[in-house]
């Protein structure tokens, strides 16, 4: 087998035996796809004839091209996960990309809005009309829930579950969670549920919960383009969903909520994924010092305290 049909069966592979997203997939896709003609421009296409020597080449060819780092780190990635699992389906006898060690990451605190960015956005008018009321209702989940983007535009309507203030979200791999669901966040998705999803509804709607104007299930990019719109009118550039889950992450953790209760809410595997937002707001940290400890602020050795 040569490396093309191998690189489709790697992909298969991810996508069904794995379960991956199908953003990982396609991420992935792009990378190996590149990865296996650089190889065939250097007249390789049998597995084994690839050398790490050659792996390095090709990623040196990857940062002389301008790529970011994090994006040469992502190929790596792929590279490694593709010949691991050649090895492992006997398609390859060896694994030519097990040494090469991941670039280490540099600590990356992620975007997060302040509490009042975070009201004004959600608090500016809507127009009443059904996608103007769909949208507000997006905003409100994505903040309210901690969502992602791929996880909002799957919802059914049978996931929704208003009256135990409850929706049942399927994350990364399709593992299945439950977040809680009150508030402000609540009001409008059954106001936009109730009142203006039947005006979009159409043959095609099906169970999605968000629709577009023709009916349809609402895709990843047209989310995108309604946080950035909302964003800008309220003077946000350049909002993206990722943000309003990393500003509820941030926002509960300020607000006193446990740890591992934003952990489960978010679908992180790992309590260590979660912990980069107790980084984010350090001066958040320092007031709550001063405000709690009843010595924080007598210090006599403060270099502009000087006894006479």
């Amino acid at each position: 087998m040569d490396l093309a049909q191998a690189r489709e069966d790697y992909l298969g592979y991810l996508a069904i035996e794995r379960g991956s997203s199908s953003h990982t997939v396609e991420a992935y896709g792009r990378d190996l796809r590149r990865y296996v003609a650089w190889l065939e421009e250097q007249g390789v296409e049998d597995p084994d004839a690839v050398t790490s020597d050659l792996i390095v080449c090709y990623l040196r060819s990857l940062e002389d091209a301008g790529l970011a780092a994090t994006s040469v780190e992502r190929a790596l990635s792929a590279i490694k996960g593709f010949h691991r699992f050649m090895l492992r389906d006997q398609i390859a006898t060896k694994h030519p990309a097990a040494s090469l060690p991941l670039p280490k990451k540099a600590e990356r605190l992620p975007e997060v809005l302040s509490v009042q960015q975070a009201l004004a956005l959600l608090d500016q008018p809507f127009p009443e009309t059904a996608a103007g009321q769909r949208d507000r209702a997006i905003l409100e989940v994505l903040y309210g829930c901690g969502l992602r983007v791929s996880e909002l535009c799957g919802l059914d309507t049978s996931c929704v579950m208003l009256d135990e203030e409850l929706i049942r979200v399927f994350g990364k791999g399709a593992k299945e969670r439950v977040v809680p669901i009150m508030g402000t966040a609540k009001e409008a998705l059954f106001s936009y549920l109730s009142v203006w999803r039947p005006e979009l509804v159409s043959a095609r709607s099906g169970s999605a919960v968000f629709l577009n104007q023709r009916g349809g299930r609402l895709t990843r990019q047209s989310v995108f383009s309604i946080v950035e719109w909302a964003g800008r009118t309220v003077g946000v550039e350049g909002l993206h969903p990722h943000v309003l889950r990393h500003s509820f992450a941030t926002h509960m953790l300020q607000g006193g909520a446990d740890i591992r209760t934003v952990q489960e809410i978010l679908g992180h595997a790992s309590i260590t994924t979660t912990q980069i937002y107790t980084h984010v707001d350090r001066s958040h940290l320092r007031m709550t010092y001063l405000a709690a400890h009843p010595r924080a602020r007598r210090g006599r050795g403060h270099p502009h305290n000087s006894d006479k």
